[in-house]
Protein backbone atom coordinates (compact mmCIF):
# COMPACT_ATOMS: atom_id res chain seq x y z
CA UNK A 1 0.00 0.00 0.00
CA UNK A 2 1.31 3.78 -1.03
CA UNK A 3 0.67 5.87 1.71
CA UNK A 4 -1.07 9.32 0.02
CA UNK A 5 -0.25 12.75 1.86
CA UNK A 6 -3.24 14.84 2.00
CA UNK A 7 -2.25 18.65 0.91
CA UNK A 8 -3.35 21.32 3.02
CA UNK A 9 -5.99 24.06 1.90
CA UNK A 10 -2.70 26.90 0.53
CA UNK A 11 -3.88 30.46 0.32
CA UNK A 12 -3.53 32.26 -3.22
CA UNK A 13 -3.24 35.85 -3.14
CA UNK A 14 -3.46 38.49 -5.80
CA UNK A 15 -1.36 41.76 -6.17
CA UNK A 16 0.74 43.88 -7.57
CA UNK A 17 4.38 44.11 -7.45
CA UNK A 18 6.03 47.08 -6.04
CA UNK A 19 9.64 46.30 -5.24
CA UNK A 20 12.07 44.53 -7.39
CA UNK A 21 14.83 45.69 -5.56
CA UNK A 22 16.18 42.37 -3.67
CA UNK A 23 17.61 39.44 -5.16
CA UNK A 24 14.86 36.80 -5.62
CA UNK A 25 12.44 38.40 -3.64
CA UNK A 26 9.94 40.83 -4.79
CA UNK A 27 7.09 42.91 -2.55
CA UNK A 28 3.94 42.43 -3.22
CA UNK A 29 0.84 45.01 -2.26
CA UNK A 30 -2.31 43.33 -1.65
CA UNK A 31 -5.40 45.68 -1.51
CA UNK A 32 -8.87 44.46 -0.88
CA UNK A 33 -12.25 46.22 0.03
CA UNK A 34 -14.29 45.69 3.32
CA UNK A 35 -17.14 46.79 4.17
CA UNK A 36 -17.41 49.01 7.60
CA UNK A 37 -19.39 47.13 10.35
CA UNK A 38 -21.27 50.33 11.26
CA UNK A 39 -21.38 52.44 8.39
CA UNK A 40 -21.93 50.57 5.82
CA UNK A 41 -18.99 52.36 3.62
CA UNK A 42 -16.43 49.86 1.55
CA UNK A 43 -12.81 51.09 2.66
CA UNK A 44 -9.84 50.12 1.30
CA UNK A 45 -7.69 47.61 2.91
CA UNK A 46 -4.12 46.55 1.87
CA UNK A 47 -0.64 45.18 3.38
CA UNK A 48 2.62 44.03 1.70
CA UNK A 49 4.17 40.98 1.73
CA UNK A 50 7.29 39.43 0.73
CA UNK A 51 7.41 36.93 -2.35
CA UNK A 52 9.94 34.52 -3.24
CA UNK A 53 11.07 34.59 -6.72
CA UNK A 54 13.22 32.04 -7.72
CA UNK A 55 13.91 33.37 -11.61
CA UNK A 56 13.55 37.11 -10.74
CA UNK A 57 10.80 36.64 -13.43
CA UNK A 58 8.46 39.46 -12.58
CA UNK A 59 8.92 43.04 -12.42
CA UNK A 60 7.58 46.32 -10.72
CA UNK A 61 3.92 46.90 -12.25
CA UNK A 62 3.21 42.99 -12.75
CA UNK A 63 0.04 40.99 -11.09
CA UNK A 64 0.84 38.20 -9.85
CA UNK A 65 -0.83 35.81 -7.41
CA UNK A 66 1.37 34.00 -4.90
CA UNK A 67 1.00 30.84 -2.85
CA UNK A 68 1.27 30.33 0.91
CA UNK A 69 4.64 28.16 1.88
CA UNK A 70 6.81 27.01 4.78
CA UNK A 71 9.02 29.86 6.03
CA UNK A 72 11.92 30.70 3.62
CA UNK A 73 13.39 33.81 5.99
CA UNK A 74 12.28 35.99 8.42
CA UNK A 75 9.65 37.56 6.39
CA UNK A 76 9.20 35.68 3.47
CA UNK A 77 6.31 33.20 3.71
CA UNK A 78 4.77 33.11 -0.07
CA UNK A 79 6.02 31.80 -3.29
CA UNK A 80 5.01 33.14 -7.09
CA UNK A 81 2.46 30.95 -8.24
CA UNK A 82 2.00 32.60 -11.58
CA UNK A 83 1.79 35.84 -13.14
CA UNK A 84 -1.43 37.22 -14.39
CA UNK A 85 -0.48 40.28 -16.28
CA UNK A 86 2.88 42.08 -17.15
CA UNK A 87 3.60 46.08 -16.10
CA UNK A 88 4.33 48.64 -18.77
CA UNK A 89 7.94 48.34 -19.61
CA UNK A 90 10.02 51.60 -19.02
Amino acid sequence: MTEVKKKKNLKIVQGKVISDKMNKTRVVLIEKNVLHPLYKKVIKRSRKIKMHDENNETKVGDIVQAIETRPLSKEKRHTLYKIISRGEEQ
